[in-house]
């Protein structure tokens, strides 16, 4: 029996964009392609898949998740390092939970909850994996961008990361109205919305051509990142990669 891509899709959560590009980096090909040039997937490759998703909910780089998949990698060993870090998310869970109740108390008239008690329980590991990868990807020079971040950030308030988050939200609103209208990556208005998020960007760190240019493609190949460009069931983050690219080769 086979599925074909959209059914898999369908099934498994992942978009057809993800499955299509698991096929492009060697991770998971299809069973078969059709004489239309649909990708076809059998139990095997959904087996597969179920595995891959395992792994990176496990925060695994597609880089390891093959590797393992692969036999590089002893799957006991992997597996127990993971029944580890499970207990220690649960440990953080907790932490995270008390939290968002004090913050609900607050909310709700209670006594005012200290800064730093708003990022309470928040995984501190997985910032310092992005930041890991980001060096791995770019080379030592990330690093003075990540420095350069956290420096700029680190006296900010509660209103300070609320607002940055807004602008955000506004941002990745109006640029999916963009996409979802079939609007060019070049056209005057598609690239003042790109403007403002490269301005929104240097609040917290300055990136310069080929920086933002990469940033544009790490949108694309981090599914922790792409998961932020899903719009109405399709995903716009190689528009947005394109986008940026050309707003990095023409204004900076």
């Amino acid at each position: 029996m086979a599925w074909s891509i959209a059914q898999v899709a369908r099934m498994s959560k992942v978009t057809s964009r993800t499955l299509r590009h698991y096929d492009s980096i060697g991770l998971l090909p299809p069973a078969w392609v059709g004489d239309n040039g649909y990708r076809y997937y059998e139990k095997e490759q959904v087996h597969r898949l179920q595995q891959i998703l395992l792994l990176r909910d496990m925060g695994l780089g597609l880089d390891t998740v093959a590797e393992l998949l692969n036999g590089k990698h002893d799957q006991l060993t992997v597996l127990r390092n993971h029944h580890r870090w499970l207990q220690e998310e649960r440990k953080r869970l907790d932490r995270l939970a008390g939290t968002v109740a004090r913050t609900i108390a607050e909310l709700e008239g209670g006594d005012e909850v200290k800064l730093e008690e708003l990022f309470d329980g928040f995984d501190a590991s997985k910032q310092e994996r992005y930041e890991a990868e980001l060096v791995e990807r770019y080379g030592e020079g990330a690093k003075e961008h990540i420095a350069e971040s956290k420096q700029k950030m680190k006296n900010w308030t509660r209103a300070d990361a609320d607002d940055f988050m807004q602008q955000w939200q506004d941002i990745a609103r109006d640029l999916g109205a963009l996409f979802t209208a079939g609007t060019a990556i070049d056209a005057p208005q598609t690239q003042e919305v790109i403007d403002r998020h490269y301005r929104w960007i240097c609040l917290s760190w300055t990136p310069n051509r080929e920086s933002y240019t990469g940033l544009g493609n790490l949108y694309v190949d981090s599914d922790e990142f792409r998961v932020n460009f899903e719009v109405n069931g399709d995903n716009m983050a190689e528009w947005v990669r394109d986008a940026m690219a050309h707003y990095a080769q023409t204004r900076l």
